[in-house]
């Protein structure tokens, strides 16, 4: 048991008298703090472990002011003497985005966008009342001009100054602040989610729950919705847009006990939408071009054609010349393309050889004309081999790949192999070559290879299409029978 592990086993047990089953780690994805399943008998529970503890204070401080009000929010549990670590009440892993990759756009689906857009409206204004924005927050405690013009800056730099594009700084720049200052002018002003999208929503038996709003501010009440309902992975339809739009502004109405110009506040709904598909594109650039984080590097094609939709439905100024500029360049079909990783089709000729083996017997020999490869060592990743029940077992085994994903680095290691080893696939598909060897080797060929072999086969034809010719060069002799 590692030292995260026991804390959490400690905490736990200063409040919960039921015994630990299981102890998970559940998978990262943009974020740098790490979650664990608790599991007992009869329940399960969310904890959190960071190194950021503002941010942990800022979550914490805000489930408990949102519980308070009857928000949809996880109730805190406990927290740590050090503000590293705290346990919440788990609402499951199925999110919004889920049931509409699952079910589709159903009536079902459509009433769930709803429900969670009247919680919103709750949230924002009466959440409002009483918050310590000025203690609480975590960077800024209002999203004014400021803030606005770092959205903005946050694009350029991360996203827009990677394609290379030749365009006037300085009048970017001008236009980027005019933007901000007409924008900050927005009437109502509340609390502002900041990440509201059908990720950061999850569904249990029919109800929504909000996760991952440690980022909130003051700010513009457009702005949480434009994040959720132009959502480039969603994909909604302009019906859905409009119908949900109409919807929140009487449920905001309904929360503020008043009419208000539903005319002015979709005008400037509008730039909050590009403010967030802005803020958006900056994410991908930074978690994509430079984490070189597959998810988001694949996600950059979306998010263009989501501004490039956004754009022809409503034009940009003209009081903003060049910001329209540059806007209307980066959403052409090849700057879109450069995104978008080749595909292996019936006449693409590449297929590649992927093999776990054992460093006690040689390393696979390509036979092929092209010769070389890639050659992976996984011995520096903990071996599950020295622990008892795993010896008999194999990396496709479940409890080896979970101590695999929840306790080693092994997902880190494949994700820089994934970054090697994609470059050369793509340029293979391009250049119609026709083989390329990718090898993984541990001591006895039986756990970390296998599980890196598999990974990455999964990842390339998931990615690529392309085709796969995988063996278990150990495994195989012995027939999968390991004493």
């Amino acid at each position: 048991m590692d030292q995260i592990t026991k804390d959490i086993s400690d905490l736990f047990t200063s409040f919960h008298s039921a015994p630990i089953l299981s102890i998970l780690k559940i998978p990262q994805s943009g974020s740098i703090r790490i979650y664990y399943r608790i599991k007992t008998a009869s329940q399960s529970f969310i904890a959190t472990y960071g190194i950021n503890i503002k941010e942990n204070q800022s979550f914490i401080q805000f489930s408990r002011h949102f519980k308070a009000i009857h928000c949809p929010v996880p109730e805190i549990l406990a927290v740590n003497r050090e503000g590293t670590l705290y346990i919440q009440e788990d609402f499951g892993d199925v999110s919004l985005m889920n049931r509409l990759e699952q079910s589709g756009y159903t009536d079902e689906v459509y009433d769930l966008f709803r429900k969670s857009l009247k919680e919103l409206a709750h949230l924002q204004i009466q959440g409002d009342k009483g918050l310590d924005y000025e203690n609480w927050t975590l960077t800024s405690s209002e999203f004014g001009k400021q803030a606005i013009l770092s959205d903005l800056l946050y694009f350029k730099y991360y996203f827009l100054d990677t394609l290379q594009l030749p365009y006037d700084k300085e009048k970017l720049i001008d236009n980027f602040e005019n933007f901000s200052s007409e924008l900050s002018q927005a009437n109502h002003s509340y609390f502002m989610f900041r990440d509201f999208q059908s990720r950061n929503i999850l569904v249990e038996d029919q109800t929504v729950h909000f996760i991952d709003y440690q980022g909130g501010m003051k700010g513009a009440l457009q702005y949480d919705v434009a994040s959720m309902l132009w959502q480039a992975k969603a994909e909604l339809s302009e019906a859905w847009k409009h119908g949900l739009l109409e919807y929140y502004m009487d449920c905001v109405e309904e929360e503020l006990g008043s009419p208000f110009n539903k005319k002015q506040f979709v005008k400037q709904y509008q730039g909050y939408v590009l403010i967030r598909l802005m803020q958006v594109l900056g994410a991908y650039g930074f978690r994509g071009l430079f984490e070189r984080k597959a998810h988001f590097l694949v996600s950059i094609p979306l998010g263009l054609k989501n501004l490039r939709s956004f754009l022809l439905q409503y034009p940009m100024s003209d009081q903003v010349p060049e910001f329209q500029r540059v806007l209307n360049l980066i959403v052409e079909d090849q700057i879109i393309a450069r995104f978008i990783p080749a595909r292996a089709g019936e006449d693409t000729p590449l297929v590649v050889h992927i093999n776990s083996f054992s460093y006690r017997q040689s390393i696979p020999a390509d036979t092929s004309d092209n010769g070389g490869g890639f050659v992976f060592d996984c011995r520096s990743i903990d071996n599950p081999g020295r622990i008892k029940e795993f010896k008999s077992q194999t990396g496709r085994d479940k409890a080896v790949k979970d101590f695999l994903e929840q306790q080693t680095k092994m997902p880190e290691y494949l994700n820089s192999v994934f970054d090697l080893v994609d470059i050369s696939v793509e340029e293979y598909i391009h250049r119609g070559f026709e083989s390329l060897m990718v090898n993984f080797g541990c001591t006895g060929g039986q756990h970390r290879s296998v599980y890196a072999a598999d990974s990455l086969a999964r990842h390339l034809k998931n990615k690529f299409g392309v085709r796969i010719d995988l063996h278990h060069i150990v495994q195989e002799s012995k027939h999968w029978k390991n004493d």
